[in-house]
C-alpha cells in the first residue's frame, strides 16, 4: 500500500521534459523568512498558471490508480481553492466545473469532498475574470454551461452543498463588481453575467430542484430566496420558472410548517413576479386547479383571521389580488372549492350582520389595509360576475343588498357626538363610488333583486341628493373620483350611469317603477340645471348629459303616454342641444357622443307623438336637424337621416323640409342629392365624370357587393350583399325622403342634381333587380337550374333592370345636351348684353365731346340750334284741312325757354311801352326757370347774376 501510494506521488510530481523524466523530491520543510506581500508580477504569473495546474488535477482526480489517494486528491483541491481566492479566469472555467461535477460524485461515498466543494462553489460568488475584453465573447458558451452545471449540482443532497450554490447564484446575479480585482486582469460586468445566467437555464433547474428538498425547509427557503431574485427583474427568468410548472410548485408548498414566516411571503412576491413580468394567463392557468385553491384559500384565511401585523395584512391583500386573476380564468374551480362563497361572505362583512363562525369574531380596525381589502373584494364580485353560476352565491350572500347599503349617503353625527367606528369620510365616499360602479355591473344580471331592495327609489333619492346645495366636499383622490373634488358630481355621474344601465335593459317592470317615481320630470330639471351652470363644461358633465338623455330614450321609446309627459319641457331640452355649435364636434370632450343622443332622444321621445312633433315642428327642430344633416360628421348622418325620415310621416314636416334654406341657398332636395353623390363616391359606384350610370348592367352596385361575389353559397340565415347594402348607408333613407317629397317641381336643383335625381327615382327597381340577379348566381352556384318558365322570367327581369339602366342614361344624357343648349344661349345673351352696355357707353361719350363742342365752337353751337329748330318744327302737327286757323304757341308778353341747359328769359314787349325798366314798373313779371320738370322762383337781385344768362329781345 505504501509503496503504491510512493508511486503514485512520484508519477503526480514528475514533469516531462524531453524524453528524460526528471523526479523531485520533497525537501524538509525549512523556515525561510520572506515577504508577506507578494510581487503583483509574480500573483498574476502563479494565475496564469492556473490552467494547466487544473488539468493536471483532474487527471490526478480521475486517474483510477489514484483512487485510494483521498488525502492528497483533496490536499491538491485545496491547493486548488487557495491559489484562487481572487476568482476564475473564464478560459479555465471548464477545468474548474468538471473538477466540481468529480468531487461531487466522491461525495457519495466520501462525505470529505464536500468541505472542498463548498470552497469551490463559494469562490463562484466572485466575478469571473477576463483577460483581454474578446474573452466575454469567446467564452460565452462555456460560462453558460457552467452556470448550468452549477444548478445540477442541486442534486447533491448535503445542505451546505445547495446552500452555497444559491449564496452564489445571488451574487453572481446581483454583486456590483469592482474595476480592478487583479493587476491586469478585469472582472466580467455585471450585465454579461446575467445574460448568461438567464441563458442557461438556471431558473428553471433550480424549480425542479424543490423536489428533492422536501426534508430540508431552509435549503428551500434559500431556493424561494433565489427565485424571488431571479423573477424580479427579468422576463427571461420567469418564462423558465414557468416552463417548469414554478407556480404551481410554489403554491403547493405555500403553506408547509416555516418557523421562519418567511415561506408564504416569499412565496406570494414569486407569484406577484410572474404575474408581472410572466405571461398571466400561463400564471393563472397553472393556478387554476383545486389543490393551488385549497392552498390559497388556507393562506388567505388564516392571514385574515389570525393576522394582525402591517405585514400580515399586506400579505392577505396580496393573496386577495392573486385570487382576483385566477378568478378572471373561466375555468378555475373556485366556486368548487367553495372559497368563493367565503369571499362573499367578506363581501358584505361588516355592511351586513351575520352569524357565520368565519366572520362572528371577525373585527375590522378601518385602516388603510382593511380599507384596501374592501375594494379587492369589490372588485373581485364585478370579476366573478363573469360566471352565471356565481350569481347564485350573490343571491344568497345579499350582495345588491349590501352594496345598495353602501351606496347610501351616511349623514355626518352632530356635533359634540361621536358615532359608531365606522369608515371615515374619504375612504366611505370611495366605497360608495365603487359600489355604484359594481352595480352598475351586478344588478343588470340581478333583477329580481334589484327590484326586491327598491334600488330605483334608492339611486333616485342619491340622485337627489346629488342636487342639493350643502357642505358636501368630495375628495375625488380615487380613480372612480375623478373630476369630482369639491363636488358631488362623481357621485351623479355614476348614479346616472347605473340608471342608465338599467334602463337600458329594456324590462318593462323597471321602466315603469322609473316612470311612476317621477324619473322623466326629475331627469329634465337636472339635465337643464347642468346646461345653466356657469361652470365650465368637461368630459364628465357631458358624460352625464349624454347619459340622461339616453335614460329619457330608453323610457319613452314604443310608449305614446310617456312621449307626451316628455312635453314641451323635454322639446325645449333637444332643441335647446341640437342648437350646439358644429365647431364643438372635434373639441375631445364628448359633444360629439352628447348630440348623438340628443337625436337619439327626438327619435325615442318625440317622433310618433303629434302633440310633441307639432311642439318640435314649432320651434324649428326640422330646421335644426337639416342644419345638422348638412354639417355632422359622416358617421352621424344616417340617424340624422333616419329621424328625419321618421318625422316625414307628420303631414306638417313638408313645408318645414322645403322652406330649409342652407349655405348659398342649398335646399333640401339638392342637399339630398349631395348626400347621395357623396355616398355613391364613397361606396365606390361606377359613375362617368358627369355623374351618369357608366355601366347599365350594374347601376348602383357598390364595391364590397362585387368582392363578396365569391364562389361560395351563402347560408340561408344570412342577408345577401344586396339587402345589407339598405341599412348599412343612407341610399335608401335618401330614397324614402323623396317619396315623401316626390320627384317633380323641387326647388333648387342643378342639371347634376337632376342627373342624380334620375338614378334615386329608380332605385328600388335597381335594388329589386339586383336582389333577383343574386338569387340567380346563388341557384348556380349551388347547382339548381331553374325551371324554364324560371329561367325566362329571371332573364326578362334582368332585361328590364337593364333596359331601365339605359332609359335612364339616355335621359340623362338628354338633361346634359338640354344644359349645354342653355349655356350657349345664356353664353349668347351675354355677349348681347354686353355689346348694349358697350354702345351705351359709346354713345355717352360721343354725346359729352358734342356738348363740350358746343360749348367751345360757336359755329356748331349754331348749327346745333339750327337742327333743333328743324326737329321741332317737324315734330309739330301738320292741318289735315286747310281752311282751320293754325294758333302759333308763342306767348306774347314774357316767354321763358330753356335753351342746351340754361334758362333763358326773352322779353317781347319793348321797355319804352311799359315805361321804363323791368325793375321800376308795377306790372314787371316775375321770370321762373323751368329745371327738371317743375316750376321755381327765380333768385332775387341779390342772388348771383352770372347763373342766369337772360337776353332781351325787341
Amino acid at each position: 500500500m505504501l509503496a503504491s501510494e510512493a508511486a503514485m506521488t512520484k508519477s503526480y510530481l514528475t514533469t516531462s521534459t524531453g524524453s528524460k523524466a526528471k523526479v523531485h523530491r520533497r525537501k524538509p520543510a525549512i523556515p525561510v523568512i520572506k515577504h508577506i506581500a507578494k510581487d503583483n508580477d509574480q500573483e498574476k504569473q502563479e494565475i496564469l498558471t492556473k490552467p494547466i495546474e487544473l488539468s493536471r488535477v483532474i487527471h490526478f482526480l480521475e486517474d483510477p490508480l489514484a483512487a485510494t489517494l483521498k488525502e492528497r486528491q483533496i490536499f491538491a483541491l485545496k491547493k486548488v481553492v487557495k491559489r484562487r481566492q481572487k476568482g476564475f479566469l473564464l478560459k479555465e472555467l471548464a477545468d474548474v466545473f468538471k473538477i466540481l461535477y468529480i468531487c461531487a460524485e466522491k461525495s457519495k461515498d466520501h462525505p470529505e469532498y464536500t468541505s472542498v466543494l463548498c470552497d469551490l462553489l463559494k469562490i463562484c460568488r466572485l466575478p469571473f475574470l477576463k483577460e483581454k475584453t474578446s474573452d466575454e465573447v469567446t467564452y460565452a458558451q462555456t460560462v453558460k454551461e457552467s452556470l448550468s452545471q452549477m444548478g445540477f449540482l442541486m442534486r447533491v443532497p448535503n445542505a451546505d452543498v445547495r446552500n452555497q450554490i444559491c449564496h452564489s447564484i445571488i451574487s453572481v446575479y446581483s454583486s456590483v463588481t469592482s474595476k480592478h480585482s487583479v493587476d491586469g486582469l478585469h472582472p466580467t460586468s455585471l450585465g454579461y453575467r446575467v445574460q448568461l445566467l438567464e441563458k442557461s437555464g438556471l431558473a428553471e433547474t433550480l424549480v425542479l430542484s424543490m423536489a428533492l428538498l422536501e426534508n430540508q425547509p431552509a435549503v428551500k427557503l434559500h431556493v424561494l430566496q433565489t427565485l424571488q431574485m431571479l423573477s424580479s427583474s427579468s422576463d427571461v427568468n420567469c418564462s423558465l420558472i414557468l416552463k417548469a410548472q414554478g407556480a404551481q410548485q410554489i403554491c403547493f408548498h405555500m403553506n408547509e410548517p416555516d418557523p421562519s414566516g418567511q415561506v408564504l411571503f416569499r412565496s406570494s412576491e414569486i407569484l406577484w413576479n410572474l404575474l408581472e413580468r410572466g405571461c398571466k394567463e400561463e400564471v393563472t392557468a397553472q393556478l387554476s386547479n383545486m389543490d393551488c385553491i385549497m392552498a390559497l384559500k388556507e393562506a388567505f384565511l388564516h392571514q385574515l383571521l389570525n393576522g394582525f401585523r402591517h405585514y400580515d395584512l399586506q400579505l392577505r391583500n396580496d393573496l386577495l389580488v392573486i385570487t382576483t386573476l385566477i378568478a378572471e380564468n373561466p375555468k378555475s374551480p373556485l366556486i368548487e372549492s367553495l372559497f368563493a362563497k367565503q369571499l362573499v361572505l367578506f363581501v358584505t362583512f361588516p355592511e351586513l350582520k351575520s352569524h357565520n363562525p368565519l366572520v362572528r369574531n371577525l373585527k375590522l380596525s378601518y385602516n388603510n389595509e382593511d380599507f384596501e381589502m374592501k375594494r379587492l373584494l369589490l372588485n373581485l364580485v364585478v370579476v366573478m360576475s363573469k360566471d352565471l353560476s356565481a350569481l347564485q352565491l350573490f343571491k344568497e350572500g345579499h350582495v345588491v343588498l349590501a352594496l345598495l347599503h353602501l351606496v347610501k349617503p351616511t349623514a355626518a353625527p352632530p356635533e359634540g357626538q361621536s358615532g359608531p367606528r365606522n369608515w371615515n369620510t374619504v375612504q366611505q365616499e370611495e366605497l360608495q363610488l365603487q359600489a355604484l360602479a359594481t352595480l352598475a355591473t351586478v344588478a343588470p344580471l340581478m333583477l329580481d333583486d334589484y327590484m326586491t331592495c327598491q334600488g330605483n327609489t334608492c339611486l333616485l333619492l342619491l340622485l337627489e341628493w346629488c342636487t342639493e346645495r350643502d357642505a358636501y366636499f368630495g375628495q375625488g383622490h380615487s380613480f372612480h373620483g375623478t373630476g369630482g373634488r369639491g363636488s358631488k358630481k362623481a357621485q351623479m355621474r355614476y348614479c346616472v350611469r347605473l340608471l342608465r344601465s338599467m334602463a337600458s335593459l329594456g324590462n318593462e317592470a323597471i321602466n315603469q317603477d322609473l316612470f311612476d317615481q317621477g324619473a322623466i320630470s326629475q331627469l329634465l330639471v337636472i339635465i337643464m340645471q347642468m346646461e345653466g351652470s356657469p361652470e365650465e363644461e368637461d368630459v364628465i358633465t357631458l358624460e352625464i348629459k349624454a347619459d340622461i338623455q339616453l335614460i329619457l330614450s330608453a323610457l319613452c321609446e314604443n310608449n305614446p303616454h310617456r312621449k307626451e309627459l316628455f312635453g314641451s319641457e323635454g322639446v325645449e331640452m333637444t332643441v335647446h342641444f341640437l342648437k350646439m355649435s358644429t365647431e364643438k364636434f372635434y373639441s375631445g370632450l364628448g359633444h360629439n357622443k352628447l348630440i348623438l343622443s340628443t337625436v337619439d332622444c327626438v327619435w325615442s321621445c318625440i317622433v310618433g307623438c303629434y302633440t310633441t312633433e307639432d311642439v318640435f315642428l314649432e320651434k324649428e327642430g326640422i330646421f335644426l336637424l337639416l342644419d345638422l344633416l348638412h354639417s355632422s360628421p359622416r358617421n352621424m348622418q344616417n340617424v340624422v337621416l333616419g329621424t328625419l325620415l321618421e318625422l316625414c310621416d307628420n303631414p306638417k314636416t313638408m313645408s318645414h323640409i322645403l322652406a330649409w334654406r342652407g349655405q348659398k341657398s342649398l335646399t333640401t332636395p339638392g342637399l339630398l342629392l349631395q348626400l347621395w353623390r357623396q355616398e355613391e363616391a364613397e361606396l365606390g359606384v361606377s359613375r362617368d365624370l358627369y355623374g351618369r350610370i357608366s355601366d347599365p348592367k350594374k347601376p348602383i352596385l357598390c364595391y364590397y357587393q362585387e368582392e363578396e361575389d365569391s364562389q361560395v353559397s351563402l347560408p340561408a340565415n344570412r342577408p345577401s350583399a344586396a339587402v345589407m347594402d339598405v341599412s348599412e348607408n343612407l341610399r335608401s333613407k335618401i330614397y324614402s325622403v323623396f317619396c315623401k317629397l316626390g320627384f317633380e317641381a323641387l326647388p333648387g336643383l342643378s342639371t347634376e342634381d337632376y342627373i342624380t335625381l334620375s338614378i334615386v327615382t329608380r332605385y328600388l327597381d335597381f335594388k329589386v333587380g339586383e336582389v333577383w340577379d343574386e338569387i340567380s348566381k346563388e341557384l348556380s352556384l349551388e347547382g339548381v337550374r331553374p325551371v324554364t318558365p324560371d329561367e325566362e322570367a329571371l332573364d326578362t327581369i334582368a332585361k328590364m333592370t337593364e333596359d331601365t339602366a339605359r332609359r335612364v342614361t339616355t335621359q340623362q344624357s338628354s338633361m346634359l345636351e338640354q344644359r349645354d343648349k342653355e349655356d350657349v344661349s345664356e353664353e349668347k345673351r351675354m355677349y348681347t348684353e354686353i355689346s348694349y352696355n358697350w354702345k351705351q357707353q359709346e354713345l355717352t361719350a360721343q354725346s359729352w365731346e358734342h356738348f363740350v363742342a358746343k360749348t367751345s365752337n360757336y359755329k356748331i353751337l349754331k348749327e346745333t340750334k339750327e337742327h333743333q329748330e328743324r326737329t321741332i318744327y317737324s315734330s309739330r302737327p301738320k292741318p289735315k284741312y286747310k281752311e282751320a286757323i293754325f294758333h302759333p304757341t308763342q306767348i306774347h308778353g314774357l316767354q321763358i325757354t330753356k335753351f342746351c341747359g340754361r334758362v333763358m328769359t326773352v322779353e317781347s314787349t319793348p321797355a319804352n311801352l311799359t315805361g321804363g325798366p323791368l325793375a321800376n314798373t308795377e306790372l314787371a313779371l316775375e321770370r321762373v326757370p323751368i329745371q327738371g320738370g317743375a316750376l321755381r322762383k327765380l333768385p332775387t337781385a341779390t342772388e348771383d347774376p352770372e347763373y342766369f344768362n337772360t337776353v332781351s329781345v325787341k
